[in-house]
């Protein structure tokens, strides 16, 4: 195509630090009470809630060839 060459592009300050500053996350982390505790709530907690639930859902509800005026749950 005509025109300008749009490959050259100055680059952000800001965004080359910050992606230096994810692709280098992992010298600079520490183990805090803070990321300790969400590490336990992410790792732990929440799948452990999500788990019971669909533990204790399990065969519900049939949403598989269901017609009109069929009922969702089976029981």
């Amino acid at each position: 195509m005509a025109g300008l060459k749009h490959f050259k592009m100055a680059l952000d300050p800001a965004i080359v630090r910050l992606g230096h500053m994810n692709n280098n996350r992992y010298k600079y982390f520490r183990w805090t009470p803070k990321t300790a505790w969400l590490s336990l709530v992410y790792i732990g907690i929440v799948p452990g809630i999500v788990g019971y639930i669909a533990y204790t859902t399990d065969g519900r509800w049939d949403l598989r060839a269901k017609r009109r005026g069929d009922l969702i749950s089976e029981y």
